[in-house]
């Protein structure tokens, strides 16, 4: 069964464009308490990152659930992963994170959680959109829901982070640049590092609702690289709005991104007899990382785009660490899903047990060029399987690229775009190929 409203990521758009609405969002409230809090007297946890429409979001969301007779318990702005990790330790029966993630401040969205603080299976998404079906209603006035702001849950979730690395390994001596994309993240994780021992500076820490993702932030890691050579610094961190993401930087302020950073830690964990079992990555993950994963005779398997699939081929085969190029990586044995904090942290270890520099650790990892362009959707995600120009063209480019190339094309699961993505041995080749078939594909679906 297709969803109607929630992707690959929960329920995204832009705000005040159904369904991202404040109406929607009431009976999203309600329809969620009716089948995740099932009356009981648990309650649903909600957190948000910084954008301005996460108030208008929260009490929508606080106003349809109470209807149902579900409790609120209110953590304000924590990352995503604060929010799964709180869900579990809260014993709510579920969890919401009020976010857009990456994206910019006027989008929004929702993510849910089970009680295990994991992602809601697609048979619990198509519960609550039949549901969203339904006429409103709303319980008897004695058995409607109450809600309560929680007061600690910060220092629950930095203690938390600290935890997932041995207590004996001290960031002391280290000097780390962190970027909080104005976002969720922007108090917890300079306080993470600082208790760990580090001397930390922090940018986009400066929320004001709007500059969320701001040219900052695991999109934008050009501001962090400029931070660390300016501070002098030995790593950067850069997280995005809602904190489940990392993507890193050198002292040279080169940036390393998540497939060397799921290598790092892969590596690290084989060569201590740790690693139970191989690598998850996706179709998107670097065809050279995959090399260096098989030098290392460490399995690697490919889902599809989507921390949720990663997730998914994760539990299946009974291993613990997959991820993608855009930083959301999982620790299984550390988190229920992705944690940019905590995936910083995996890193950070290897660095002070090996006693080596971020660069050093990537030396064995030689990435394949790869270029990635957004065609903007205007025309049906159906046509572009069906189109004979677009489908001749990536026939035609994959010749041109030959046995070590790959064509990807897919549509976002968060944005209305097309992702044409390139990777072959000769970087002028891929870039020039790349535009060619965005042109096509951009004449036949796009704006």
């Amino acid at each position: 069964m297709k969803n109607k409203y929630f992707g690959t990521d929960g329920i995204r758009g832009h705000v005040g464009k159904h369904p991202v609405t404040a109406d929607f969002m009431l009976r999203l409230g309600r329809a969620a308490g009716v089948v995740l809090a099932n009356g009981g007297s648990r309650s649903v946890v909600i957190g948000k990152d910084t954008r301005i429409s996460g108030y208008m979001f929260e009490s929508a969301l606080e106003a349809g659930l109470a209807a149902a007779g579900a409790n609120v318990a209110l953590l304000g702005p924590m990352p995503t992963p604060g929010v799964a990790y709180l869900t579990r330790t809260l014993n709510a029966c579920a969890g919401i994170v009020i976010s857009a993630s990456h994206n910019p401040f006027y989008d929004n969205g929702i993510k849910f959680f089970s009680a295990d603080g994991e992602k809601l299976p697609d048979e619990v998404e198509h519960a609550i959109e039949a549901e969203l079906d339904k006429p409103f209603t709303t319980v008897s006035s004695e058995k409607m829901g109450k809600a309560r702001r929680v007061e600690d849950c910060a220092g629950r979730y930095i203690e938390y982070c600290k935890g997932t690395i041995p207590f004996e390994v001290s960031l002391r001596g280290l000097k780390i640049v962190v970027d909080c994309a104005n976002g969720a993240t922007y108090r917890v994780a300079p306080a993470v590092m600082r208790e760990l021992g580090a001397e930390v500076f922090s940018i986009g820490v400066e929320p004001d609702g709007l500059n969320i993702n701001d040219a900052c932030g695991s999109t934008s890691p050009g501001f962090l690289s400029k931070a660390v050579l300016q501070h002098g610094a030995d790593i950067g961190i850069a997280l995005d709005g809602d904190g489940d993401r990392v993507i890193m930087v050198d002292a040279s302020g080169a940036i390393v991104n998540g497939d060397e950073l799921l290598y790092i830690v892969a590596a690290a964990r084989q060569d201590a007899g740790q690693l139970h079992g191989g690598v998850v990555g996706t179709v998107m993950s670097n065809f050279g990382m995959e090399l260096a994963l098989k030098k290392r005779d460490i399995p690697f398997m490919r889902a599809p785009v989507g921390d949720r699939y990663v997730h998914k081929a994760l539990v299946e085969k009974g291993w613990t660490l997959g991820g993608e190029a855009s930083g959301h990586l999982l620790f299984l044995d550390r988190a229920s899903t992705g944690d940019g904090i905590v995936s910083a942290l995996q890193v950070l270890e290897v660095m002070v047990e090996k006693g080596q520099a971020l660069a050093e650790l990537t030396t064995d990892i030689q990435k394949m060029p790869q270029v990635m362009i957004n065609v903007p959707l205007t025309g049906k995600v159906s046509d572009l399987e069906s189109s004979d120009a677009i489908n001749t063209t990536v026939a035609a480019v994959e010749s041109r690229l030959g046995e070590t190339g790959r064509v990807i094309l897919r549509p976002s699961g968060t944005e209305p775009l097309i992702r044409v993505t390139l990777e072959g041995m000769d970087k002028d080749l891929v870039q020039e190929l790349a535009s060619e078939l965005a042109d096509v594909v951009k004449s036949e679906l796009g704006a």
